[in-house]
């Protein structure tokens, strides 16, 4: 069973990050990055379903190579190697499936996982428009994955609005996960020094043929506004009275 993870270094969430003065981005200067979470719990599952029916886990990367200390804790994890695309930052959603695709082409895994979300830009597209470029079945809001069939099909429970919702897709198959997939293993001590000599290939994005063009351009960003201060009220009426008048929530 071959396995292609993908990560993507994010600004850490808990830092308080600034904009910059044009409003086009984030100022990432002395902010650490980490890995998105849901693609964490993207690598952990890779690694449980190596664990059960063996294979390998493949780590990939839509980045620069700042991006190295990301993919190596990822290989801390125990992932086998990993394979960085090096591209500009700042690609749309369409780019870096694209991207993706053409490492698929080449790799030919069984499964391909990656979060379902990234927490810095939440655009939840590139796992749907990967499937969509490679003509792959998908599943989307893993909460639960199971492989059947001796690992020719594999069994998605998501969260729907109803419940809980169960699909079979045939692999190879693109899945992207949930929160309550799993819980991500920490990095070992040992796994953090065999991470240093795990294979990281690079690959120069302008190789792949790839029109990354942006589609999608970004024309400003804003902080959101500063909660207001609480205010007392004398008893239960007058706060019904300010909720339906003032805040206009009854």
């Amino acid at each position: 069973m071959k396995i292609l993870a993908a990560i993507k270094p994010i600004p850490n969430p808990d830092e308080k990050v600034k904009i910059k003065p044009d409003g086009t981005g984030i100022i990432l200067d002395n902010i650490k990055m980490v890995i998105n979470p849901f693609c964490e719990i993207a690598v952990e599952e890779g690694l449980r379903i190596k664990e059960k029916l063996g294979g390998e886990v493949v780590i990939l990367t839509i980045g620069t190579r700042e991006d190295e200390q990301q993919i190596r804790t990822a290989l801390a994890m125990g992932a086998d190697r990993a394979v960085l695309v090096e591209a500009e930052k700042g690609l749309d959603a369409l780019a870096v499936a694209k991207f993706m695709a053409r490492v698929v082409e080449r790799e030919k895994p069984d499964l391909v996982l990656l979060g379902k979300q990234a927490v810095d830009d939440d655009n939840s597209q590139v796992g749907q428009i990967l499937a969509a470029l490679l003509s792959w079945p998908q599943a989307t809001f893993a909460s639960r994955v199971e492989l059947v069939a001796g690992g020719k099909k594999a069994q998605i429970t998501r969260e729907v609005d109803g419940g809980l919702e169960t699909i079979e897709v045939s692999l190879p198959a693109v899945v992207t996960t949930d929160l309550r997939l799993n819980e991500p293993r920490y990095a070992s001590l040992p796994g953090i020094m065999k991470a240093k000599k795990k294979e990281l290939m690079v690959i120069p994005g302008a190789s792949l043929g790839v029109d990354a063009a942006p589609k999608v351009r970004i024309l400003s960003i804003a902080p959101p506004k500063e909660r207001a201060a609480g205010r007392k009220v004398a008893d239960v009426a007058e706060l019904v009275a300010k909720l339906r008048n003032e805040s206009k929530v009854l």
